[in-house]
């Protein structure tokens, strides 16, 4: 998550007061990232469990997040309300992902961004992540992907121009060594050939300068 966020923070200057959907948002970590750095923050995820879990969570914090149970193809709000929509490890279980592109682009006000990561698909893609990170190191839970939605950079791309995007950058994600605790420590890497992430901006409107 910290590596993201780093990445993140280099297209959004200042968070405050910046109106933010966090897309499957889990257990909440980075939805809480975004609200310590001011921003106003609504997490979304289609399990009641993790959505319980990150309330509590939140009132442990202090943080006012407004959390709610949806799913990707109604994500609810007003169109055009928001500055920010963030989609991190979730592209790739979307069962329409067309469908849920096309709502992230109607939420966003013009020129907003949408900032998300996913894995690329391809043979080496596959091994890494389900042959070695579930099945050999057990560093996933065994079944956690299917490579079937996995995306190839340019075909997400090619989707975000049809939904009326300009990808304004696409960074390649992965291993940068150990922490301290020997934990891996993720960050920006040369390739995108195993995970990528990336920033869009709604075009309507104009872009930002």
């Amino acid at each position: 998550m910290p590596a993201r966020l780093d990445y993140f923070d280099g297209f959004v200057s200042d968070w405050a007061g910046k109106s933010v959907i966090d897309v499957g948002c889990g257990g909440g970590f980075m939805s809480e990232a975004l609200a310590r750095r001011s921003a106003d923050v609504v997490g979304l995820d289609q399990s009641e469990g993790a959505i319980d879990a990150a309330r509590r969570h939140a009132l442990t914090t202090g943080l006012s997040i407004n959390y709610r149970v949806v799913v990707a193809k109604r994500l609810g709000f007003e169109d055009e309300s928001f500055d920010t929509v963030v989609c991190v490890d979730v592209l790739k279980h979307f069962v329409d992902l067309d469908c849920a592109i096309s709502e992230v682009a109607r939420k966003l006000r013009s020129g907003g961004l949408f900032l998300f990561d996913t894995i690329n698909r391809n043979r080496v893609a596959k091994f890494i992540v389900i042959t070695a990170a579930e099945r050999i190191v057990e560093l996933l839970p065994l079944g956690a992907h299917d490579p079937d939605p996995f995306i190839r950079p340019g075909e997400l791309r090619a989707k975000l121009n049809s939904f009326d995007f300009k990808v304004l950058d696409l960074a390649g994600l992965g291993p940068r060594g150990l922490s301290g605790q020997l934990d891996i420590k993720f960050g920006k890497v040369p390739s995108n050939l195993i995970q990528y992430m990336g920033v869009a901006q709604k075009l309507s409107g104009g872009l930002l300068q």
